[in-house]
């Protein structure tokens, strides 16, 4: 007799709290995502499929990569490092609001969202429907990144053949923002600058306002890197392969050439929202050419 497939369960709330010295951050997972091995460039199809086996990733499926954001308890300030999608990629992400409230945080304390980028995967999730989602947040991202994705005349040094795609991000960036920006509430930063405690290090390329954040707590340091890296498997093996998503892609790889290997050196905790859940862990140099992601254990 054949057997009735066992149902698929929900999984437990996505969220993980990791306490780093006086600091307790808390991964919010917005969802998992496939994404097609074919958005890695200048890699040979042979090297490329060698790596995801290894690393037993499904290529039929394609690679899997999780959205995360991070809510940053320092004891002055309750701050999320990027948003999630809300309801800007479908029904399969969008959880990060839910998770936040899981883990025992309402909305209405988080008081400063930091965007690594204006990707409608980070920023999105900072509203729904024109409603904030965090009402007493300011929502700060680099002055380059605003420019960009703001500025009306940008879309005409845009490559032709990439307008439609930027037309359509544009929308989304600017619904998710405008009640922030009603209420006064939407600030932009330059190099340079401090934001809550958090010093700001300039990492363009993936978008050309791209910056990650960095965080002292009486323990280690803390590196929100946003999308300097897609995946944990590619493009730590072969730090040199950028990925369809940068907007300039020779500019993304040099950056990730100089970032890994200083925060390898360094030693310091990272938190990175295309890496798997909870996004926490540590980057290791194994000859200064490739590299291992070391994620944090499970502690309870």
């Amino acid at each position: 007799i054949p057997s009735e497939p066992i149902p698929s369960q929900a999984q437990v709330a996505g969220y993980y709290q990791h306490q780093l010295g006086d600091t307790q951050i808390t991964a919010l997972l917005d969802g998992t995502n496939f994404i097609s091995p074919n958005l890695f460039k200048d890699i040979p199809q042979d090297k490329l499929q060698d790596i995801l086996k290894k690393y037993h990733a499904d290529q039929a499926k394609g690679v899997q990569t999780s959205v995360n954001a991070f809510l940053v308890n320092t004891g002055n300030s309750l701050v999320l490092v990027d948003s999630g999608t809300a309801d800007c990629f479908g029904a399969h992400l969008g959880s990060v609001l839910k998770n936040l409230k899981a883990a025992g945080y309402q909305p209405e304390q988080v008081d400063s969202i930091l965007l690594t980028h204006l990707h409608p995967d980070h920023s999105c999730g900072v509203s729904k429907d024109g409603i904030a989602n965090y009402p007493n947040a300011t929502i700060y991202v680099s002055e380059n990144e605003a420019n960009y994705w703001l500025d009306p005349k940008q879309i005409s040094k845009v490559p032709k053949e990439k307008r439609e795609n930027y037309a359509g991000t544009v929308e989304k960036i600017k619904a998710a923002l405008a009640p922030y920006q009603a209420k006064k509430q939407f600030k932009t930063f330059k190099l340079g600058d401090n934001i809550q405690g958090f010093d700001v290090i300039s990492t363009a390329g993936h978008t050309p306002g791209h910056f990650s954040y960095q965080l002292k707590t009486s323990d280690e340091d803390v590196v929100f890197i946003g999308d300097i890296v897609h995946s944990h498997t590619v493009q730590f093996d072969r730090p040199e392969t950028a990925i369809d998503y940068d907007i300039d892609p020779q500019k993304a790889v040099q950056t990730r050439l100089k970032q890994f290997p200083e925060l390898a050196k360094s030693g310091v905790t990272v938190a990175a929202p295309h890496l798997p859940f909870p996004g926490i862990g540590h980057i290791y140099s194994i000859n200064n050419t490739s590299y291992q992601w070391m994620p944090v254990h499970f502690k309870d």
